[in-house]
């Protein structure tokens, strides 16, 4: 076996399950650009267009993945049990939940593919994180803001979901969402201000705070038709998060490029996407322009992460052993 063979047989093994962000990242950007279509007249070339990309990034990531399975189960068994990565295992479910919704409006057939198994598996992980975290002792310097991909996922399962079942059952996934926002939401703050501040490769994962609030508003919606005191509450913190992050900008500029970055996209769309729902309800033009921003960042910021992601690849540093 030569030495490139066995480097691309490694490169296998070290895929990381963190590859399903990257359709997270295109599923948020193809949602931002339906909706713009929808309620601000932008071409809806642009969301078909990539509608159909993302569907394609999801299938090559997962057969990559299956493929390694079927090589290296033993890897994926650790990924499974690794403290951190077993939260990254649950952007599978996301990226089908996601699907679902961009399917939904025009193929609700295909929407429906993706959303019952994308909410039985989040179910699953779900369940499997929290008894991971309750049978084996966790480190304070474990915790990040990855954590709510697993358990605060829930509440992009009603976003979809709505004619699927009933309403009972979509409100228990958004009431297990919220609750284990704010209780995640209080460790993440006490390990953040009083102990050791978040490896350099998690500081994207900041961006991910915006996210409950911003998929909770529009699930909230979603579920209740209106925009009350409780969807306002839950904009307003996703407006106060993406300030946040855009207050520390100088924190992001210098970080080396990890898969992570990828964690900038999903929840800069989420904002855009809430931020449109609220201008398209209340008819406010101070959200008309915070929708053009968030539309305009997003965009910006995916192309950054997609151009570093490519020269990336060239240089074969991803997929690598860490």
């Amino acid at each position: 076996m030569t030495e490139e063979s066995v480097f691309e047989k490694n490169r296998l093994k070290f895929f990381p399950i963190m590859m399903y962000a990257v359709v997270m990242g295109m599923s948020g950007l193809t949602i931002m650009y339906q909706k713009a279509a929808h309620w601000l007249s932008f071409p809806h070339i642009i969301g078909n267009s990539l509608m159909y990309i993302t569907t394609a990034i999801f299938f090559a990531i997962s057969f990559v993945y299956i493929i390694k399975y079927f090589k290296y189960s033993e890897v994926i068994k650790k990924e499974f049990s690794h403290p951190i990565r077993v939260n990254f295992f649950a952007a599978i479910s996301i990226s089908m939940l996601m699907l679902a919704i961009i399917y939904k409006e025009h193929y609700p057939t295909i929407s429906a593919a993706f959303w019952y198994p994308g909410a039985i598996l989040h179910f699953y992980l779900t369940m499997h994180t929290i008894k991971f975290w309750i049978n084996h002792n966790q480190e304070l310097a474990h915790s990040n803001p990855a954590w709510f991909i697993p358990i605060v996922g829930n509440v992009l399962v009603p976003v979809a979901g709505v004619g699927f079942v009933n309403h009972g059952l979509l409100m228990y996934f958004f009431s297990v969402g919220i609750f284990f926002w704010v209780i995640l939401f209080a460790i993440l703050l006490n390990r953040i201000i009083f102990h050791h501040q978040l490896a350099v490769k998690f500081m994207p994962t900041l961006f991910i705070l915006i996210a409950p609030p911003a998929v909770g508003f529009i699930a909230y919606f979603k579920m209740s038709g209106e925009i009350d005191m409780f969807s306002m509450v839950l904009f307003n913190l996703a407006l106060f998060f993406t300030l946040l992050v855009a207050f520390m900008y100088k924190n992001f500029l210098k970080i080396k490029f990890f898969i992570s970055w990828w964690a900038f996209v999903f929840p800069l769309a989420a904002m855009g996407i809430a931020s449109m729902l609220m201008y398209h309800k209340t008819g406010d033009l101070l959200l008309l322009l915070l929708s053009y921003t968030m539309i305009t960042v997003t965009t910006t910021v995916i192309a950054i992460v997609i151009y570093q992601t490519v020269i990336h690849m060239k240089k074969q540093e991803i997929c690598v052993d860490e």
